[in-house]
């Protein structure tokens, strides 16, 4: 895709996929802002790359991401793939990492977009990517609170998609699989068709040409995800039985 000349929003860009989808839209003539927690990481990606403006905040905090909106200020483009993963059963429940889950994965870019949508609105453009996950189509063991919030989000993505059709502004989701991460090495399970998070980024930013509301990858791993959609409960328990 020719990025020449836009101006796109990176929200979780430090690390993993949005560092990659950084170096990539960078390369293809995007004017960017990255935005994560980490500043310092945040800094040395864009002394690296041309056109490149860094803002850290932390998504969890109102103000914070208030003041960012503003200080970004109109955009071609925000991507939304900032998150927090902690493998977790609910047979070890560990006290506040479902909540900072939730407060990253989903009701962060719940105020992203409080912030981000009205101007596109207003503008009669815009684009709106959410990266979702293939574990938030159906309950998987292991995943209290990662499933949960990236569901979420996911579901947002087609309430806006609903809501925006016709106004100018597109909405897309892109659902990945595993990828080679900080958070994905905290696993200690296989982990089918895993890819590089630059293998990734390709996909995403293959997904964003396409025009396509929803696009889930790897694609033959994902349709096992697609059709549990389907099965009955007692089925889908069989299938994904707890681990360990």
């Amino acid at each position: 895709m020719n990025f020449a000349g836009q101006r796109w929003w990176l929200v979780g860009a430090s690390e993993g996929l949005g560092r990659a989808l950084a170096v990539a839209m960078a390369a293809a003539g995007a004017k960017l802002v990255v935005s994560a927690r980490n500043e310092a990481r945040l800094s040395e990606l864009a002394s690296s790359l041309p056109n490149v403006q860094a803002i850290a905040f932390d998504v969890s905090d109102g103000e914070a991401v208030a003041r960012a909106v503003a200080e970004v200020g109109a955009v071609d483009g925000v991507i939304y793939c900032a998150g927090a993963y902690t493998p977790m059963s609910a047979n070890n429940w560990q006290s506040g990492a479902a909540e900072q889950m939730a407060e990253v994965n989903f009701m962060g870019a719940l105020r992203v977009l409080s912030g981000v949508v009205p101007g596109m609105v207003k503008a009669r453009a815009g684009r709106i990517v959410l990266i979702g996950s293939l574990s938030g189509f159906r309950g998987l063991p292991g995943a209290i609170g990662y499933g949960a919030s990236k569901a979420g989000l996911m579901h947002l993505a087609e309430n806006l998609a609903v809501d925006l059709q016709g106004s100018g502004v597109e909405v897309q989701l892109v659902n990945p699989g595993f990828i080679e991460t900080r958070l994905t090495a905290l696993n200690d399970f296989k982990m089918p068709m895993i890819m590089s998070a630059e293998a990734a980024a390709e996909q995403v930013i293959a997904a964003i040409a396409s025009g396509r509301f929803q696009s889930n990858f790897p694609r033959r791993f994902s349709w096992l995800f697609r059709a549990a959609q389907f099965w009955p409960m007692w089925v889908h328990r069989r299938v994904f039985r707890p681990r360990g």
